[in-house]
């Protein structure tokens, strides 16, 4: 009798251990379900081909280093926080990243590449200041070089907000904030052709003056927001071409816009002190009040980045409506 009972112990005892066994299998089941789809989105893989190569870049990548101002000032408008940049001439409109709690990593020509690698970034963004250094940065960390060509100044911003959407898993965002910007670039450029007019766009550099026209670094202002060139001749140069006040009055142009390098790198004289003069208030632009000062540091430093694209068509839009 007392061997029946026993007996019937253990077969109960070996029925529960099975259920829950049992249990245990399918709970873990489950979390493997679960978490598989999880990892596999931590883990997913982006390749990003530019002109200087490919960068195979891991998606929502964590530590970030940053060399261009134009994709610091749009992952800063997707809320995307970074590690390190160069902070030595940060743009005032990104001040904000003067913070201690960001590394300064060099300067926008000289990476610290000691501390860059000490940072172990999973991804370092660089543009065509960097683009001599790239194959140094690239031993370190996947990097991707994102360019502006000012001749197609719009293409080149949604490209590389769509790259970074990419990444980032912004696509949404991207989408929106292009879509407002193209607006508002036809609304310009429709108000432009509606006023008429031609426009001549100047580099003043600590008294030195310069000029750029269509296909310059500044063509924005005549492909895209659709001023005629003054002169359609002028050389398509990276530091524009010379040009004397009297150029500018035999020119005559209905806009002048002003870009004051000195004001972003430094300098004794500003672009209003050296255009105050009698030549210049001959001009049609002049005696109308179409002489546009634009945010140089945006222009010359920070342009193609989101917020920044703003600020010049801010700029644009407060100069027509003069």
């Amino acid at each position: 009798m007392k061997r029946r009972k026993i007996t019937i112990l253990i077969t109960i005892f070996t029925i529960f251990v099975l259920a829950v066994t049992g249990c245990r299998s399918k709970s873990q089941e489950v979390n493997t379900e679960t978490s598989e789809p999880q990892a596999e989105l931590e883990n997913e893989i982006i390749t990003i081909e530019h002109s200087l190569g490919e960068a195979i870049v891991k998606k929502n990548p964590k530590n970030i280093i940053v060399f261009d101002y134009a994709t610091l000032d749009t992952l800063d408008k997707m809320g995307v926080e970074i590690i390190g940049l160069p902070k030595s001439n940060i743009p005032t409109f990104l001040e904000q990243f003067n913070d201690d709690k960001y590394e300064d990593v060099g300067t926008l020509f000289e990476p610290n590449f000691e501390k860059i690698f000490e940072l172990e970034p999973d991804v370092i963004f660089v543009s065509g200041r960097q683009a001599e250094v790239y194959d140094e940065l690239a031993k370190i960390a996947p990097t991707v070089y994102l360019e502006v060509d000012g001749a197609n100044y719009l293409d080149s911003v949604t490209k590389n907000l769509n790259i970074l959407g990419d990444i980032f898993d912004k696509k949404d965002f991207v989408e929106k904030e292009l879509a407002e910007l193209n607006k508002e670039v036809e609304e310009i450029n429709t108000k432009v052709k509606e006023i008429g007019g031609n426009a001549l766009v100047v580099l003043a550099n600590d008294g030195a003056i310069s000029a750029y026209g269509e296909g310059s670094r500044f063509g924005i202002v005549h492909k895209e927001f659709g001023f005629e060139p003054v002169d359609k001749n002028i050389e398509v140069s990276k530091h524009g071409q010379n040009i004397t006040f009297e150029y500018i009055l035999e020119k005559n142009p209905d806009f002048i816009l002003v870009v004051d390098r000195a004001a972003t790198t430094g300098g004794s004289v500003s672009a209003e002190q050296i255009f105050d003069n009698e030549i210049i208030k001959q001009t049609n632009a002049y005696k109308d009040d179409k002489i546009i000062y634009l945010s140089s540091q945006v222009w010359y430093v920070a342009s193609g980045g989101l917020g920044g694209t703003k600020i010049m068509i801010e700029d644009i839009q407060t100069g027509l409506g003069k």
